[in-house]
């Protein structure tokens, strides 16, 4: 019995608020600290960069059958479960401005082992995210070359083998130059980011406008062909679309007054994707008839083509497309390694993760190692699969950021806060339930996927993070960090 209650003391011991604090502040081994770089909008470009385009370019073709022209209530749904998350994290990152996100609150409020499969939540939503977004990239890349010059890749090069084919080769390519770039210095990355987001967006808004000339109300007829239980199973996967708005989260020791920049920057990031997704989706429903999604490539482009007949607006909308995509990729694939610098720098992954090549200032093994795996999910599994794995991490990882939000309350309600959620204690309750409401809508292979990714973080965790922690006993509560990644800004 004395095993076991030293056990739980182990998995449940936590890193004070003041030691996150001070880790974010202190100085590396080298006398080099991160540069606090990222103002409102440099922040605000980030959680609309890796949000926007990371699933709104393809997400209506696998959403759409499931919930017919209701899929816009699925919109609604997700959009409310994510702007509730968004407030919740913007109160965690207020309180505690520190790399690892999500991870970072769990460990202070719940304990180092929930952090640790928290953060093998993030993993999944960063990771997956990246891989399913690659998929797009080279659909769209397929609708270009066959617009421009008739090109068209095999499909044994473009598909999964799940999908008749052998390899994504174009997702694995994307992947591949988004590394390169990041091992370039991730600072040469934030004015080429800014850029991107602009175009993206206003790649968008030309669907919308242009879309719009062809809007025909019938085609929301017959609403809820599905019920109600299509629109739920819908809104769980459109919940993908939002995946990256708490990449901002990540950015936590390079913003400058962080108390106040991280969530004015989450807060305005949520409400320019959210009237940009809203927009998409109603415009392309009452352009197209909801039968005509199911299984369409490139969809956005193949409306434009079907409302113009002309291919310019399908060209530009498509190299709109592959341009943004990349640079989602780009963010994931940083915030990604901000996360699995976090843990590595808490003892509890290998120290390859927190180890940063002088010569760049970037965490060079840890990219490659989570590029790598991102590579070969993205070339070598399913979309549908993909989008759903992406979604069940995203959900798990913003339920517990929720209870975080409440377990700090209590324990340290005069914890300094620059945010506080409103209407609280209801906002993260409701946070808390709609989330596990998405997640009930989805798939039972995804839940048996889940828990597989569960137990596999569970077992890396006793058998060798928990002994390895730098909270163990007999190590001091945090040890200093060596050479920190370079800022994205």
């Amino acid at each position: 019995m004395s095993m076991l209650s030293e056990y739980r003391g182990q998995m449940l011991r936590r890193k004070s608020v003041d030691a996150l604090r001070a880790m974010a502040l202190a100085e590396t081994g080298g006398g080099v600290s991160l540069k606090r770089s990222l103002g409102v909008t440099r922040l605000t470009m980030i959680g609309i960069s890796s949000t926007i385009g990371t699933g709104i370019f393809f997400i209506l073709g696998v959403a759409t059958p499931l919930a017919g022209p209701a899929v816009v209530i699925s919109f609604v749904i997700a959009g409310l479960a994510a702007a509730l998350s968004a407030l919740c994290y913007a109160e965690l990152v207020s309180a505690l401005p520190t790399a690892g996100s999500a991870y970072s609150a769990v460990y202070a409020a719940l304990g180092e082992a929930p952090a640790f499969l928290v953060a093998a939540c993030l993993f999944l939503e960063y990771g997956v995210s990246i891989s399913a977004v690659s998929v797009t990239w080279g659909q769209y890349l397929n609708r270009l070359g066959d617009d421009l010059f008739g090109l068209h890749l095999p499909h044994v090069l473009s598909a999964a083998p799940a999908e008749g084919g052998l390899v994504n080769l174009p997702a694995v390519a994307l992947v591949g130059l988004a590394t390169l770039l990041l091992l370039r210095g991730a600072r040469e990355s934030a004015t080429v980011n800014a850029i991107m987001v602009l175009l993206k967006v206003g790649v968008l808004i030309m669907f919308i406008v242009v879309g719009a000339t062809a809007f025909n109300a019938s085609n929301f007829h017959p609403f809820m062909p599905h019920g109600v239980s299509g629109i739920g199973a819908a809104a769980a996967l459109i919940f993908f679309t939002y995946v990256g708005i708490d990449s901002v989260a990540t950015a936590g020791e390079e913003a400058i007054n962080p108390h106040r920049t991280l969530p004015l920057a989450t807060m305005i990031a949520f409400i320019v994707v959210t009237c940009v997704y809203l927009g998409v989706a109603i415009v392309a429903l009452g352009a197209q008839p909801a039968a005509e999604f199911g299984g369409q490539e490139a969809g956005l482009a193949v409306i434009l083509y079907k409302v113009t007949q002309a291919r310019w607006p399908s060209v530009i909308l498509t190299a709109g497309a592959i341009i943004s995509i990349f640079s989602i990729v780009l963010v994931l694939l940083y915030s990604q390694t901000r996360v699995a610098y976090a843990v590595s720098r808490d003892g509890l992954l290998p120290s390859l993760f927190s180890r940063v090549d002088p010569r760049t200032g970037v965490p060079a093994s840890n990219t490659i190692t989570l590029a790598a795996l991102a590579a070969l999910l993205s070339g070598f599994l399913p979309l549908g699969m993909l989008a759903e794995l992406v979604s069940v991490g995203t959900l798990s990882a913003f339920t517990m950021a929720a209870l975080s939000v409440i377990v700090l309350r209590v324990r340290q309600p005069d914890l300094p806060r620059g945010f506080r959620t409103p209407l609280y204690p209801l906002t993260p309750l409701a946070s808390m339930a709609l989330c596990l409401y998405l997640l009930a809508g989805l798939a039972p292979l995804t839940w048996s996927l889940f828990g597989l990714w569960l137990t596999a973080a569970a077992m890396v965790y006793v058998f060798y993070s928990m002994r390895r922690s730098h909270l163990c006993p007999g190590c001091r509560t945090w040890e200093k960090p060596g050479p920190r990644a370079a800022p994205l800004g």
